[in-house]
């Protein structure tokens, strides 16, 4: 196990979804119930599934697109979305 990719993707994805809508409604969730047990079950299984989902995705884009435009297209998508938080469009 390559322990530098292990510990750069558990740090990009929690500093990623700190503060997050996600964590918010989440947080929201929790208080509403009594059951904070199964809000963090559901949470939890639903970040693996998503987690999982990029992955599976991810490895097979790269069989198609070279990685080097796949971070190109990444940027791009990432600049498009502040731009349009920015202006309250999103």
């Amino acid at each position: 196990m390559d322990w530098k990719i292990l510990g750069t993707a558990f740090v990009t994805l929690f500093l990623a979804e700190l503060g997050d809508k996600t964590q918010l409604a989440i947080i929201t969730m929790s208080a509403k119930t009594e059951s904070k047990l199964a809000v963090f079950i559901g949470a939890s299984l639903a970040l693996v599934v998503v987690s999982l989902l990029a992955v599976l995705f991810g490895g097979l884009l790269t069989q198609f697109v070279p990685t080097e435009w796949l971070q190109r297209i990444v940027a791009v998508a990432f600049i498009v979305i502040g731009i349009l938080m920015l202006f309250g469009k999103l």
